[in-house]
């Protein structure tokens, strides 16, 4: 860069014209130069639009929530075009889905924004779109449901997150081109479940771009603007953030009150640091530099932030020396699924190391602890919202990062009352959280053991309620509710065990109802359970890998099912392994792997059965010295395919 410049002050030295002549510029090859020389992140080649020219009352920001498929990334890109933020082009599918894995398994994953200007009376709009996460950000929500599928399980839960942080919601109808879409029923089933007249919902299809425009009009009709103003103290969340190689962390910010822009001095409400603002923007949805950012707007700011963990999710940046009350930021994630992490190559770890540190930087919800095991070597324990989140960082960490890891099978964070003065004393408290099996206290030192639950919602056509109530009742869930939401439908609502349903409980349910039935749920605390811990012993030694946290019911089926697993990925030695589950002393399964033995009756071809009876009873106590002896290394290859959980599951 420094280069380029040079050359061309050399070149404005060297041609420059005498009085009266006009300016001739540096020659076409050295402006394509020149140009090829520009970094294509650099934003100095952008023009700057000027934000005070949009006033507080012109600007709505709201997100587009919907369940899976049912069409926010075709609106949003509809909604981008028809305000001229992007060309419109065939090729607009999922603009603002940039994830290969969004992009694959048709899912938002990821929150993105982005800022549209659309005239209506005279005036100027700023819309934020942002999908599925950022409420705190937005005054209105834009609720879609597919006019085929009606309401799923997510699209309850979403209106509800929507309904109490008390935004204006907007329900629209997608796909209303389909053969099968029946608007009127899904208007219907919006009326019954949440007490929206017919005529505030819009019939759209996306896909045709069918009354977007009556969205827009809407959004300006029934959405507030942000009720904040300039000339108070620069207060801004940090509600996302990126990272950039070449210019370190770009956090996404909603402005709450006063203006920022280049050059003032912030200060970080988490971290307490400082820093200068190198660039402030908005996204269209590609990075727009501008001179300012005002209340109530929604942008980007780049302040020379070089650490990941410098961009706290949630955090408050303020003005140096003009210190603001912080914003409660958002409702700190509470892991619901626990697994190990380790790198399949232990030389690998650093690098692992450093591909969490960024992937977890805009996805805060992922928590880590550094853990080890004998088996699989130094890694980390990763808490995940639920199960589709923890295949979808997997996923990312292959795809983003180049990395392979080994991901052992999801446990819950269980809890034990403890009765015993000793061990009050030694933890500091009466109520200890268990992640780690081996962490499980004794049955004589507590007075109970707490299981998570979680009230889950599914909606399903009624054909199948039959077979889902079975299998509720099979993972120990207690029925709340049921209801009708039209003559085809049923919403049912259970208090499941979330070690329940962390493993395959979703495809079971997919399985039983021809894919037709939608899960959805949240956490509802704890509850008292009769746990258990399970070792697993070979030849009466035990493993700690391979222990794990039960109820007492599912216990032998548990147990069992293990111990077959480890027969067949245990290779055979010259003496016998018991294979056991074990519950304290009580043996509830066993598997035994016959040893490799020699034919020592072959030499034998008739005579009396003395002989063979004793060369037999040599072999026996052999191989029963060899057993006392003999150490069983289970390989970690064996481990792997025995923790690892089972693709088909």
């Amino acid at each position: 860069m420094a280069l380029g410049s040079r050359a061309a002050s050399w070149w404005a030295r060297l041609l420059s014209p005498g009085p009266g002549v006009a300016p001739r510029g540096p020659p076409a090859w050295l402006a394509v130069g020149l140009a090829a020389c520009r970094r294509p992140y650099s934003s100095g080649g952008k023009e700057k639009i000027d934000m005070s020219t949009y006033p507080v009352e012109s600007i709505r920001n709201f997100s587009i929530i919907a369940h899976v498929d049912h069409g926010k990334s075709t609106l949003a890109d509809r909604l981008l075009e028809i305000t001229g933020t992007i060309a419109k082009t065939d090729r607009n599918k999922q603009v603002l889905d940039k994830l290969q894995v969004e992009r694959e398994r048709g899912i938002t994953v990821k929150a993105q924004s982005a800022s549209l200007f659309y005239n209506h009376k005279g005036g100027h709009v700023d819309f934020n779109y942002e999908v599925s996460r950022s409420l705190s950000a937005c005054q209105g929500v834009i609720l879609v449901v597919d006019a085929n599928e009606g309401i799923q399980a997510q699209t309850v839960a979403n209106f509800y997150l929507a309904f109490e942080a008390q935004l204006a919601i907007i329900p629209v109808i997608n796909k209303i081109d389909l053969k099968n879409a029946d608007p009127e029923r899904v208007e219907k089933q919006i009326e019954k479940l949440f007490d929206i007249p017919v005529n505030e919902c819009i019939r759209i299809s996306a896909k045709q771009g069918t009354n977007i425009e009556k969205v827009l009009e809407k959004v300006i009709e029934k959405i507030p603007p942000p009720s904040f103003n300039t000339t108070d103290p620069l207060k801004a969340l940090v509600f996302d953030s990126t990272f950039d190689h070449y210019r370190g962390v770009i956090a996404n910010i909603a402005l709450f009150g006063g203006e920022i822009e280049k050059g003032h001095k912030i200060v970080s409400a988490h971290t307490k640091k400082r820093y200068e603002v190198n660039e402030v923007g908005i996204l269209t949805p590609n990075e727009q530099p501008t001179d300012k950012l005002y209340a109530g707007q929604v942008g980007y700011l780049i302040s020379g932030m070089k650490e990941v963990t410098e961009a706290q999710i949630g955090d408050t940046l303020f003005m140096h020396k003009q210190p603001v009350e912080p914003l409660p930021g958002f409702k700190s994630a509470k892991p619901m699924v626990f697994a190990g992490m380790y790198p399949v190559d232990q030389t690998e770890y650093n690098n692992l190391k450093s591909a969490l540190e960024r992937l977890t930087l805009n996805d805060s919800s992922v928590t880590v602890h550094r853990d080890s095991s004998l088996a699989l070597g130094a890694g980390w324990r990763l808490g995940f919202l639920g199960l589709l989140h923890m295949e979808v960082f997997n996923q990312r960490l292959e795809q983003e990062y180049n990395m392979s890891v080994i991901l052992t099978a999801p446990t819950v964070p269980y809890k034990a009352i403890l009765s015993s003065a000793k061990l009050i004393k030694e933890y500091g408290k009466a109520e200890i959280t268990i992640i780690n099996p081996a962490q499980f206290p004794d049955k004589l030192s507590v007075s109970e053991y707490l299981e998570p639950t979680v009230l889950g919602t599914i909606v399903t056509p009624q054909e199948y309620i039959g077979k889902i109530i079975v299998l509720c009742q099979d993972r120990r869930a207690v029925q709340k509710d049921m209801l009708y939401i039209d003559e085809h439908r049923v919403m049912l609502k259970y208090l499941f065990p979330l070690n329940e349903i962390v493993v395959d409980f979703y495809d079971a349910l997919k399985s039983l109802s021809s894919g037709y039935a939608s899960f959805d749920y949240e956490d509802a605390g704890y509850q008292a359970a009769d746990l258990i811990k399970m070792d697993i012993l070979l030849n009466g030694n035990p493993v700690e890998e391979l222990a794990t946290i039960i109820h007492r019911d599912k216990a032998y089926a548990t147990g069992k099912f293990l111990c077959e697993r480890l027969k067949d990925a245990i290779p055979r030695q010259l003496f016998e392994i018991a294979i056991q589950a074990a519950i304290g002393k009580k043996i509830i399964a066993r598997e035994t792997l016959k040893a490799y033995r020699k034919n020592v009756v072959a030499k034998c071809y008739g005579g009396d059965i003395t002989r063979r009876m004793k060369l037999l009873k040599r072999q026996a106590e052999g191989k029963k010295l060899m057993r006392k002896i003999g150490n069983v290394e289970v390989p970690r290859d064996a481990f792997i395919r025995v923790l690892k959980r089972q693709p088909d599951k």
